[in-house]
């Protein structure tokens, strides 16, 4: 037998993490979930903050855990987290502050003050990123605006992941797949848009250099390792965009044109490029360019996603009832079809709050039927995404030019099984749904090309459809779900 390689991805969504070891024989993966943790962003006088030390403590305890378990002998480590946020650092590269959540409040009305300075259609010329309020630009100049003591102050700029790999080696650089999501980096030359920067006003020389998934960072520090009873093994830059790290995982294999959904609290839905589309269609589609590994282009729409749903069920615990998702996905099947409809990308809905409400007043606001019981606010919901998928597919196919039959669905949100049901209905077309753990497995392939345990892209994509079971679903009452169809577009136009 030969080498059995071990792995340690950590994976950090907007409101969990793990870390996940991964044993690889050469043919085949086996994961062990060793850590899981709550990731909770924190409100303090006003400002929504993500609690990066506590994320860096729970990094420590899924190395401890590993190593007291039988499992110090890793091989090398990886870190993917969620894209635009960052932190920044002083002189004597000690934190300015704990970094901001995307979802505060301090980019609004940006967009406005941006293109005051720089018009829209240059901005996508130069990035190919598509427009999105908490995007790292407008957090920037939000903080440049108001005068932020710790922009002026800084004098390194870190993505999360990349944070996180420098308090683990001391190594300052940036990864491209979440470099490309800032909407500063011109992912056609792979550089920095220093020009850009300049015309807001916004330091450069804050940017570290940009690395390429499956490049070794450091190694974790001598006393970290000491610490952590584990050697001084290497960090490795996977796709460090968590939806980078999932495309990744997507089990194609030698086939160039393919549709996927990275499934969780948002729905990352789009195909692999070769180079960044920034054409003015999809500039009006509001798609995005950012970086896959070896140099591809996810070409994909940010839609709302699960995050309606985890948000109802987090407001109807606070009113004093925890229902399970399966319990909710139950009551939605017992409700009307297509009895109230929703755009799941409305503004409102963007930010942390009561979601029911804020679904019935969207219902009442365009003249339907009010969802009224926890069922019809999950169906309703479900129904939505569902088309909103089908509208993004029909507008993939239409900029790109290429016809695409099958979605494939990875990540979480494959355990909503209605969902994946509905999505097939909406959209016509078969949906391949598989793996779970999406984005720890794309991490794990990077790190195993990095160490020279799989050669390519693609011998990875075999390795996971070798590993992990694919589940299929075909549309059904493709008629009604036509009608229904056309109803919702012409309701998310009202609203």
């Amino acid at each position: 037998m030969g080498k059995i390689y071990k792995f340690l991805a950590f994976d950090f969504g907007a409101s969990s993490g793990r870390a996940m070891l991964a044993k690889f024989d050469g043919e085949k993966l086996t994961l062990e979930e060793k850590h899981r943790f709550s990731n909770d962003p924190v409100n303090i006088n006003g400002d929504l903050h993500w609690d990066v030390l506590r994320l860096f403590f729970e990094i420590k305890q899924g190395i401890l855990k590993c190593a007291n378990s039988g499992d110090r002998d890793i091989d090398c480590i990886g870190i993917d987290t969620w894209a635009v946020d960052y932190g920044l650092l002083d002189e004597n590269d000690k934190l300015l502050g704990n970094p901001y959540h995307y979802r505060d409040t301090r980019t609004e009305g940006m967009y406005d003050e941006a293109f005051k300075i720089v018009p829209k259609e240059e901005i996508f010329n130069e990035t190919g990123i598509a427009f999105n309020w908490f995007n790292t630009l407008y957090q920037l100049l939000a903080a440049k605006l108001s005068g932020d003591s710790a922009l002026k102050n800084a004098k390194t700029m870190l993505m999360m992941p990349d944070l996180f790999n420098f308090f683990l080696t001391g190594v300052k650089k940036t990864e491209y797949t979440n470099a490309s999501t800032t909407q500063f980096y011109n992912s056609e030359k792979y550089e920095w848009s220093y020009d850009l920067l300049k015309k807001f006003g916004i330091p450069t020389d804050i940017l570290t250099d940009v690395v390429f998934p499956g490049t070794i960072v450091g190694t974790v520090k001598p006393e970290l390792a000491e610490e952590l009873g584990i050697a001084e093994v290497p960090v490795v830059a996977v796709a460090s965009h968590d939806t980078g790290s999932a495309v990744a995982s997507v089990p194609v294999v030698g086939q160039k044109d393919f549709i996927y959904i990275s499934s969780g609290t948002w729905s990352l839905m789009g195909v692999e490029l070769d180079k960044p589309n920034i054409t003015k269609e999809a500039m009006e589609y509001n798609f995005t360019n950012e970086g896959g590994v070896n140099k591809t282009i996810r070409f994909l729409k940010n839609i709302m996603g699960l995050w309606l749903i985890q948000e109802s069920r987090r407001q109807w615990e606070r009113e004093g009832e925890l229902l399970s998702f399966d319990e909710l996905e139950r009551q939605a099947r017992a409700a009307e079809p297509f009895a109230s409809l929703i755009d799941p990308d409305y503004p409102a809905f963007q930010t942390p709050g009561n979601m029911p409400r804020r679904i019935r007043e969207y219902c009442e606001k365009t003249g339907q039927k009010v969802p009224e019981t926890k069922g019809e606010v999950i169906r309703c919901i479900a129904q939505s995404l569902a088309f909103k998928y089908r509208q993004t597919v029909e507008g993939m196919e239409e900029v790109t030019g290429n016809k695409y039959n099958v979605v494939n669905i990875v990540g979480g949100g494959i355990k909503d099984k209605m969902i994946c049901q509905f999505t097939a209905n909406a959209t016509k077309r078969v949906v391949s749904t598989g793996p779970v753990e999406a984005t720890s497995i794309g991490n794990i392939i990077v790190q195993a090309m990095a160490m020279g345990a799989i050669n390519s892209l693609d011998e990875g994509r075999q390795v996971v459809k070798n590993s992990f079971d694919i589940a299929e679903y075909t549309p059904q009452d493709s008629a009604e779900w036509d009608a229904a169809y056309e109803t919702w577009k012409e309701i998310i136009k009202k609203a």
